[in-house]
């Protein structure tokens, strides 16, 4: 018997959900504990200090060193109040998550020897220099050249996670190149700020200010700790890479918004406490369409901020799953045949007037200002939607993507059937009347005590990559595990390019002597017209939707490798300008082709190992259980009766033997292709060859183990199975 699985089985049944109790009474009382927000600042720091930090973060204005000193002991006194004995500069390296290396408040008061402090200045909280050298920098950084800078984003607030002050900084090279994902956000923050200012002056010359908004939605997967333990898979490369479906899997579709499991609503309520501590505003809590799989979302926040809260839940999330006897995984797609997890950001820009940018108005101009931002992301897709492809493109989301449950590797823009409708009477109109976007319809149930419902503006297409729902767009081609700031410094960068062209346009016009309005309208029914090849509101799972998009020359490539070299064409060269460098470019996507091949090589060692040490041995030794019954057969029986007697025994024998010699055979293949593809020194040929050489050998090997799964006796299998790992909760 399989000691192991069926041990960590029965102890999974045995668990029970643990209590959780809120701190206080009301969220309001422990809301933000552990954030030095703005509120918290007005207790520790003057009144000059709070303007100066406004001025920063609003105008852009450089903080000066003394400013800086009065941050920091105000910040310094708030963290050891909470207990905190160390600090560190929490920051974004090109790996998808974040690092911090703590250092202890403590220094010499008067010189080595002498009596200890605690010492906190303004010159540790705006600088610090940690070891770049193992962090990837893609060439800009050699190895034996160690030096790089975080410097202090004020825009981000600081806050205590156990007993370390965090302070969220970018990572520069020692050279100045950003090394990180939260340098070039920000600069395409303010890049989309300012030229959506510009725009929107042709509609209201007070407005002085435009905001990037996300609300990310984060799927996941809970899975006992005990279970994960026992496969190895699990834990070396957060999916499975052998397993055969569960007879029962998600085809009932009853887990979707069912009833929350007794063990995971402890697990909910308990990262919600924990949520609210770090001023994240934890909103919704559900299950999701395949068993043993979760999601969360907040109310939606500034872009930046919402970013940094996004990497902490997930690191939470974590931690409190530990305390729940869960596992979490954030792998795009941790079980075959069941739906993968994505991050769906809800993206939006809005004013400092408080107009949502593309929310429909309710006036003319609010309407055209409306349609004119809508129209202006279409172009920005179109142009760029094998950029948008790239910037959330991995080795997992590659496995989601393009699977009956997720949008395919190809971008499009869902609008519905009103949208669509009124720009094509654009398009096609030259008349100059107001533009009319419908209130929200009401619809009668027919049910007398049920209240009318109130219709959106558009129905909601979960098959589209890139879909407006209403007043933003949700990008739902992003992976679980990602870090939201690759999609968003790509996606406010063509909005920005394109709205800086919007804008150059029609001045030009407007230069003519051509009334506003006209120009406005002139240019936004040509926008229309051109980006038409990007709309589609059917089914972006079916076969006919990959024919249609190649007729229509969008970005249909699947080979990960080769999507990334879309940061690196001209376009995009030219188009994050300012933003990115060639240099930084091409660098990130050494990076991307670096991180790539490790994932497919880590997988392919894991599979290998999980075949040959699991795999095989127990089918053999179930093999032999088979022979010697055969024997024995055959010693009590005459040769006819025994024959017929041990048929199927011979059938199992030889099959299981088809099998083993199969995964043998393409084991060593697979070792020899990753041996070749190791010699290789060009990064990205090397992944082409992880991509074309190695990964082509897991199917094979997974459906001939997938079937051993299925005649072994089960009491000897050592890996726990679907069955197990997705209906133990």
């Amino acid at each position: 018997m399989s000691t192991l699985r069926f041990k960590a089985v029965e102890e999974a049944f045995k668990k029970k959900a643990i209590e959780v109790s809120a701190p206080s009474k009301y969220i309001s009382d422990f809301y933000g504990k552990y954030v030095f927000s703005t509120k918290t600042m007005s207790k520790y720091l003057s009144k000059d200090t709070m303007k100066a930090i406004k001025n920063a973060v609003e105008k852009g204005e450089t903080l000066n060193r003394n400013v800086a000193d009065d941050v920091a002991a105000g910040m310094k006194m708030w963290a050891m109040e909470l207990g905190a004995t160390h600090y560190t500069h929490w920051f974004q390296p090109l790996t998808d998550g974040t690092a911090q290396k703590h250092d202890s408040f403590i220094d010499y008061a008067n010189g080595p020897g002498e009596s200890i402090i605690e010492e906190f200045s303004g010159k540790l909280l705006a600088q610090q220099e940690p070891d770049a050298s193992s962090f990837p920098s893609g060439g800009i950084r050699s190895t034996f050249e160690a030096r790089g800078y975080t410097a202090w984003d004020p825009s981000s607030p600081a806050f205590v996670m156990d007993d370390t002050l965090c302070i969220p900084t970018i990572f520069i090279s020692y050279t100045g190149e950003s090394l990180d994902l939260k340098a070039p956000l920000l600069k395409a923050l303010n890049r989309v700020d300012k030229a959506a200012t510009a725009v929107c002056h042709y509609f209201d010359a007070h407005i002085r200010k435009v905001y990037s908004y996300l609300g990310w939605e984060q799927e996941y997967f809970l899975i006992d700790e005990g279970l994960y333990a026992t496969r190895p898979d699990l834990v070396m490369t957060g999916r499975t890479l052998l397993g055969h479906e569960s007879a029962k899997n998600q085809q009932l579709e009853d887990h979707y918004f069912g009833a929350i499991p007794t063990r995971v609503t402890a697990y909910m309520k308990d990262l919600e406490f924990e949520g609210y501590k770090y001023g994240i505003p934890l909103k919704t809590r559900h299950n999701e369409v395949a068993p043993n799989q979760f999601e969360l979302a907040p109310i939606f926040s500034e872009t930046n901020l919402a970013v940094d809260q996004n990497l902490l839940i997930m690191s939470i999330m974590k931690k409190v799953a530990r305390r729940h006897s869960f596992r979490l995984l954030l792998h795009e797609k941790p079980f075959a045949g069941v739906n993968g997890s994505g991050k769906h950001n809800n993206w939006s820009l809005g004013t400092d007037t408080g107009i949502g940018l593309l929310t429909p108005g309710k006036t003319p101009e609010e309407n055209l200002q409306f349609i004119t931002f809508l129209v202006n992301t279409l172009m920005a897709v179109y142009k760029n939607n094998a950029l948008l492809k790239a910037s959330i493109m991995t080795a997992q989301n590659a496995h989601r993507l393009g699977a009956n449950e997720a949008p395919p590797a190809i971008i499009s823009v869902f609008l519905g059937t009103q949208i669509s409708r009124i720009l094509d009477e654009l398009e096609n109109s030259t008349s100059e009347k107001a533009i009319v976007v419908e209130d929200r319809k009401t619809s009668g149930i027919g049910i007398s005590h049920i209240p009318e419902v109130l219709l959106d503006n558009t129905d909601r297409n979960r098959t589209s990559p890139f879909a407006f729902t209403g007043n933003r767009f949700e990008f739902r081609a992003v992976g679980s595990s990602a870090n939201c700031s690759s999609g968003m410094t790509a996606l406010s960068t063509a909005v920005a390019a394109q709205l800086e062209e919007f804008k150059e346009t029609v001045d030009a016009r407007i230069a003519q002597g051509m009334p506003a309005g006209k120009a406005i309208l002139e240019v936004i029914r040509e926008y229309i017209k051109f980006s038409k090849p990007i709309r589609f509101d059917g089914n972006n799972y079916s076969d006919e939707w990959k024919k249609e998009a190649r007729a229509r020359n969008l970005d249909c490539e699947t080979c990960v490798p080769k999507i990334f070299n879309a940061y690196t064409s001209p376009e995009s060269i030219a188009l994050f300008d300012g933003v990115l460098s060639e240099k930084e470019l091409f660098a990130r996507n050494e990076v991307k082709w670096e991180i790539y091949t490790k994932k497919i090589q880590i997988e392919a060692r894991v599979l290998g190992d999980l075949t040959v040490n699991h795999i095989i041995p127990i089918a053999t030794r179930y093999q032999s259980l088979l022979l010697d019954n055969v024997l024995k057969i055959k010693t009590i029986y005459p040769e006819d009766k025994a024959a017929e007697l041990s048929a199927l025994d011979a059938s199992l024998i030889e099959e299981i033997a088809k099998h083993v010699a199969a995964i043998k055979k393409n084991v060593d293949d697979m070792v020899d292709a990753r041996r070749i593809a190791n010699r290789i020194d060009d990064a990205y040929d090397k992944a082409l060859a992880y991509h074309d050489k190695v990964l082509t050998y897991f199917d094979t090997i997974r459906y001939h183990t997938d079937k051993l799964e299925l005649i072994v006796d089960d009491e000897i299998w050592t890996l726990p199975k679907y069955r197990e790992l997705l209906f133990i909760r």
